[in-house]
Formats: C-alpha cells, sequence, structure tokens
C-alpha cells in the first residue's frame, strides 16, 4: 500500500514537472515569436516589443464620405482580424485615424502628420485620385508606404504606394472587349464626371473602341461633381441611339443619372449600358430598379460565389450590420493590411525598403475575389468581372475575364 502511494506520488510529481516544462516552453516560444525590436525598426517607426502603429486617412465628413466609409471599415475588420490570428511579427497593431475631409490639401497635411509625427509603419487610405495625387509626394519624401484602395486610371508607379484596385486596362479593356462580342456593340456613347479618373479612362476607352475594336464613339461629355439635371444629356442619347452608354459617373450624380435615365424610358431593355464606377455602394442610393438590367466591369461583386467571399461577406456584416453592402473598392481596402502584414512577415522587417522588395510575387489564392498576385509594378494580378445589376441591388455574373496582368502604362493608349 505505501509503495503504491509513492508510486502514485511518483508519477503526480513528473506529470506537474512535465506541465511546468511545458509551461516555460511555451512562454519561451511566446516570448521568442517577436524578434527584437532593434532587428525589425531600423528606421525609426512607431514599432515597440508588443505593438505596431499604422494609419487610415479616409474622408470621414464631407461630400466623399459615404463612399469612403466602407473602406474604413474594411480595414478595421482587416486588422481586428490580423491582431486576432497573433498580430505582425507578434506584435499588436494600433491605428491613428485621421480625416481628409475631402479636400485634398487636408489629405497631404495629414499624411504628413501620420508619417513625420506618429511614425506609422503603412498607412491606409486616400480613394479619389486627386487624394491620391496630393498625398503621394508626401509619402516619396518621406519614405512612406500608403496602400490605395480604388480602381484607377493608371499611369502612375510609385515605390511608396500599392495599388489593390484594378487599374484602367484592366477594368476598361477587358469589359469592352466584353461589350463588343456578347453585346455586338458598335456604336459608343462615352459620359464621365469632369476630373483626372473618368477623363484618363475615356481617353483609353476611345482608343481601345476605334483602333482595336474598330468601332465608333457617337459622342463624349463630361459634367462637374455633383451635377443632378441629365435631362440635354439623355435627349442627346436618344437621337444618337448608341449601341453602349460606357459610363463614369461618379458620387451622388449617379443617383440622378440612373433616376433621369429611368424616368425617360432608357431601361436597359431599350439602351444597353456599361459602367465602371457603379458597385452595390452606390446602387444603395440610386435604386435597384432604376439600375435592372445594367452592367457594370468590376473585379468584386458582393455576389461571387467563392469560399474566400463568403467568409469576408459573412464576418463583415458580423462586425457592421447585416444591411452593410459590400463593393469593389471596400474589397480592395480588405486587402491592403493583409499584403502588408505577409510582407512585412516576409521581409521580417518593418523597414520600408525591406517590406516593398518583400511584396514582389507575393500570391493570395483565396482573397474575397479570389486570386491576386502582387506585381513587381505595385499594382495586382486579377480578373475582371461583368455584373449585370437585379433590382434586389445585387449583381448577376455574366462574364469572368482570367487573370489579367497590371499596366499601368499600356503601349498605344498613354
Amino acid at each position: 500500500m505505501k509503495l503504491r502511494v509513492r508510486n502514485q506520488l511518483r508519477i503526480a510529481v513528473r506529470h506537474s514537472l512535465l506541465a511546468l516544462t511545458f509551461t516555460f516552453c511555451t512562454l519561451g516560444t511566446l516570448a521568442t515569436a517577436a524578434p527584437a525590436t532593434s532587428k525589425v525598426n531600423t528606421t525609426d517607426l512607431a514599432v515597440t516589443d508588443d505593438s505596431v502603429t499604422v494609419g487610415i486617412l479616409h474622408s470621414l465628413t464631407g461630400t466623399m464620405a459615404i463612399s469612403e466609409t466602407g473602406s474604413v471599415e474594411a480595414e478595421k475588420l482587416a486588422i481586428e482580424q490580423i491582431n486576432k490570428s497573433g498580430g505582425v511579427l507578434g506584435r499588436q497593431i494600433k491605428i491613428i485615424v485621421e480625416d481628409g475631409a475631402s479636400d485634398w490639401p487636408t489629405f497631404a497635411e495629414k499624411a504628413k502628420k501620420l508619417l513625420v509625427k506618429d511614425k506609422t509603419a503603412a498607412v491606409f487610405g486616400a480613394w479619389t485620385s486627386a487624394s491620391r495625387k496630393a498625398v503621394l509626394p508626401v509619402f516619396e519624401k518621406e519614405n512612406g508606404l500608403l496602400y490605395y484602395p480604388t480602381f484607377y486610371e493608371g499611369l502612375e508607379q510609385s515605390h511608396n504606394v500599392f495599388y489593390t484596385g484594378q487599374e484602367a486596362t484592366q477594368q476598361i479593356l477587358a469589359g469592352l472587349d466584353w461589350a463588343s462580342k456578347t453585346l455586338k456593340a458598335k456604336k459608343f456613347y462615352l459620359i464621365g464626371s469632369d476630373y483626372i479618373w473618368p477623363r484618363t479612362s475615356m481617353k483609353i476607352a476611345r482608343k481601345h473602341i476605334e483602333k482595336v475594336l474598330k468601332g465608333t464613339v457617337v459622342d463624349e461629355q463630361y459634367y462637374p461633381l455633383g451635377h443632378t439635371q441629365f435631362g440635354s444629356l439623355i435627349n442627346k442619347i436618344k437621337l444618337k441611339k448608341p449601341d453602349v452608354i460606357f459610363a463614369a459617373v461618379v458620387g451622388g450624380s449617379n443617383v440622378a443619372f440612373f433616376k433621369q435615365l429611368n424616368a425617360a424610358g432608357l431601361t436597359a431593355k431599350r439602351q444597353p449600358l456599361l459602367t465602371i464606377s457603379v458597385t452595390e455602394d452606390e446602387v444603395l442610393g440610386i435604386g435597384g430598379e432604376n439600375l435592372e438590367g445594367f452592367y457594370s466591369s468590376m473585379k468584386y461583386f458582393q455576389a461571387l460565389d467563392l469560399p474566400g467571399n463568403k467568409k469576408f461577406v459573412q464576418e463583415f456584416k458580423n462586425k457592421w450590420g447585416n444591411d452593410s453592402v459590400i463593393g469593389d473598392v471596400t474589397e480592395s481596402a480588405y486587402l491592403g493590411p493583409w499584403l502588408w502584414k505577409w510582407a512585412v512577415e516576409k521581409a521580417g522587417s518593418f523597414d520600408v525598403d525591406k517590406v516593398v522588395k518583400a511584396s514582389e510575387n507575393l500570391e493570395w489564392k483565396d482573397s474575397p475575389h479570389g486570386y491576386l498576385k502582387v506585381d513587381k509594378n505595385h499594382h495586382l494580378w486579377m480578373k475582371t468581372r461583368i455584373g449585370q445589376w437585379k433590382r434586389d441591388g445585387q449583381a448577376k455574373i455574366v462574364f469572368e475575364s482570367d487573370v489579367i496582368k497590371p499596366d499601368p502604362f499600356p503601349k498605344g493608349y498613354q
């Protein structure tokens, strides 16, 4: 009996020692999981032994706030998920949020604050091309790192910027090719808001229509941001009778434009239209009944039947509400923090130059929109899709391209 008790005690002690050893090993692993700050931060960024600070810079007020809200929500969701999964190089991400206030000089001012005063390791933000152009000199001068989420006109490449939305040739050329082949379109009416992105996009579109598709541009019109009176334009469309309207109208103008088209009887059954500026976010204001049957050319639609997207949509709605919708730019914003995390961990450093070098050829096979790869020109390889809008505000995917290599400086289109 005494022998059995001694044996039980011996076993208990041995188990306690093993448990204690395991605890110390685990603590040791946790303690060494985060490499020394002196090794991962040699450029005086806001990195400590247990945290790293990044910036979010979007319009929280002003005319662009409605469009940029989804991007802020997506970036915060991604960072929250990264923190829950262990952070970046064993460090939790802290966020400083700044308001660009829909004012381009303010964007530049806030970018300088985030880089010079706050010493953020990366910034996720800007939305319009005007805001990106305003902050670009700041990021290049201070050697900061910006992840820019909006599909845009191309004709730009910077050591300090990663572009997680489509550049123009990815979005426009595949879309026009589809319209030519599927809708048998030969005559195009080009319409856009009057600033750099629509004008450059339409310049590329015109050259592709005329030189490659051997089609005709029957007219080309631009309207100021916020324009709401499209009666004269609609009369011109009726007279010109294009096979397809190719549109890049942005912001609140879209609401007036599509409602007035519908009221004038220019529905999808009578007048095909392909836009490169309407996502699920805009549909909320326009109304599905005013868009039904029209098409958008994007890399992402909320309705994509992909495992990565179903997970993303559910987690987005869990955090921001079941009535939330997710458009193309919102999804692009979600990509930024993850691509930065993986590049930092591949580089073993938060230093910008090392992160930039490590980013080349990073792949994400099951992102919300599917396969992507970071090109050496800092744009993403991705697919283009055509979505046909339904009355419920969601899109039916009617076309999907192969993965397209980004080409921000296309020969013959500049």
